[in-house]
């Protein structure tokens, strides 16, 4: 790391081992560059430590900026890679500091880095990125550059990337793994055949639709401090139609929902199909009559492959990355004010790469147009 102070003083440190920065943040409170070929999360910290320097992720920058220092020493690259005794009695005079190694790099790619006229993206394009993230913290950058087109930006998703990356901006909210909620406790009902076989596409809305049961917890996670969470969702533009959330995941709980999408759907002149897992409220006779009695087609996972609902699974992921596992709640009334506002916004403000860059409530609006 390269880190330039106002009176020129370059510092490098090891690129590959722990260093303890918060010694040096003492003797230079004003820095402006801080140069870095770490990985991301290393260059999100560096800017939460120097936010007032410029974060730059290149390995020709390092070379570039520490020859700068040192190009009055008329030395050559070998001063850069090795600790001559030469370039240690002349550190009082240019005032530099050689710590460790920079990089492997042959004298080519040294040469062409000092004479490359590196790219300087637009202001506005990287303020506008930075303003999508910050109103949007699961976005990657391809649903960024999707967000850029709908704005009237014309620009590459690898420009994103790039921008992102040189910014310390990239998405990091997907990377906890947690474990799943299981409902399945064996054969206490009717089990139906997989209708759906993975076939997780449709061309018309409210034609095939998933549920599931996930648990969502708030405060210290513990048996008492645990909600659960259940939605219907429709295939065709993956909107959320109806949902719940309860502190126990009775049959009722989920018939709820289901007694309102059943009650608000539009007459069509095909059949709904609802897909679950064997789930023991997917199995009760409460569940399968209201199906029945409304002409509604039962499918259900195979047992133990959750694959079989794999869209569903996606959801619940994407929608506790929105709220429990970047966000910390108190009690279950912030917890349910939390999904309320995040269904709301996953429906309405959400866009989909695959929906040609429309949310879903959106995608079906125009298929309703179209139809009529």
């Amino acid at each position: 790391m390269i880190s330039g102070t106002t009176n020129d003083l370059i510092e490098i440190f090891p690129t590959r081992i722990s260093i303890d920065i918060h010694r040096y943040l003492s003797n230079h409170q004003r820095v402006q560059y801080v140069v870095t070929d770490l990985n991301d999360n290393y260059g999100i910290s560096l800017r939460a430590m120097f936010p007032n320097a410029q974060i730059i992720i290149n390995r020709f920058h390092i070379i570039q900026l520490a020859m700068k220092a040192v190009q009055s020493t008329r030395f050559t690259l070998q001063l850069i890679f090795g600790l001559s005794p030469k370039f240690k009695q002349d550190y009082k005079i240019y005032q530099v500091v050689l710590r460790v190694q920079v990089a492997e790099m042959s004298s080519s790619s040294y040469h062409d880095a000092c004479k490359r006229a590196y790219k300087e993206y637009p202001r506005d394009l990287i303020n506008a990125i930075t303003e999508i993230r910050n109103e949007n913290p699961d976005y990657g950058y391809r649903r960024v550059t999707q967000e850029l087109h709908n704005q009237g930006f014309n620009t590459n998703h690898k420009v994103v990337l790039k921008i992102m990356k040189m910014n310390g901006i990239l998405c990091t909210a997907f990377n906890r793994i947690t474990r799943k909620y299981n409902s399945y406790v064996g054969t206490v009902g009717r089990i139906t055949p997989n209708r759906l076989n993975r076939r997780f596409i449709t061309d018309r809305p409210y034609q095939k639709v998933l549920t599931d049961v996930t648990e969502m917890r708030w405060g210290s996670g513990t048996i008492s401090e645990r909600a659960y969470f259940t939605a219907y969702i429709d295939v065709y533009s993956g909107e959320v139609l109806t949902w719940n959330i309860d502190l126990h995941p009775t049959v009722k709980f989920v018939t709820k929902p289901l007694d309102e999408l059943l009650n608000t759907r539009p007459k069509l002149n095909y059949r709904l199909t609802i897909h679950s897992d064997q789930g023991f409220q997917y199995q009760n006779y409460e569940y399968v009559s209201r199906l029945k009695n409304n002409h509604v087609f039962q499918s259900m996972s195979r047992k133990v492959t959750c694959l079989d609902n794999a869209m569903a699974e996606s959801f619940f992921h994407i929608l506790k990355v929105g709220t429990v596992h970047n966000n910390h709640y108190q009690s279950y009334d912030e917890l349910k004010s939390a999904v309320t506002n995040y269904i709301y916004y996953y429906n309405n403000k959400r866009i989909k790469t695959k929906l040609a860059g429309k949310t879903s409530v959106q995608y079906r609006n125009l298929s309703d147009q179209l139809a009529a």
